[in-house]
């Protein structure tokens, strides 16, 4: 019997009962863009509010289609337009981007429990080695 820790090719993955090898795992989830996070924040603001994209973007003084690419994540608004969108809603630029950076908290939370859930192998990490 060899003392040397078994190489790669020497370990064999146990096999379920029913003959199947695990299932790879699967990809890791895709960390939010920053312009979904934001877009998002603004967007619920904007509706609890129940104020239209027009009143929005005018009182912003950006144009409505604008106004909705950024809500819906297609454009990275500079921060300007952050600042006009948010003051036009009564919020400060810090206030939009720390709820959408306690957004990004809450995803990776939930992300990361997820992960945890579905990594546990019903092998236990248990192999043979030859």
């Amino acid at each position: 019997m060899s003392s040397q820790a078994p190489n790669e090719a020497d370990v064999i993955p146990l096999r379920s009962p029913q003959g199947e090898r695990p299932a790879a795992s699967p990809p890791p989830p895709r960390e939010p863009l920053w312009r979904d996070l934001v877009g998002d924040v603004l967007r619920r603001e904007r509706l609890a509010q129940e104020r239209t994209l027009k009143d929005v973007a005018d009182e912003a003084r950006i144009s409505m289609p604008y106004l909705s690419e950024v809500e819906r994540g297609r454009k990275e608004a500079s921060s300007e337009v952050l600042a006009a969108a948010a003051h036009a809603l009564g919020l400060g630029l810090g206030d939009l981007l720390s709820r959408a950076q306690g957004e990004l908290v809450r995803i990776a939370a939930r992300q990361s429990d997820r992960s945890r859930r579905t990594s546990a192998s019903p092998y236990n990490g248990l192999c043979l080695a030859a």
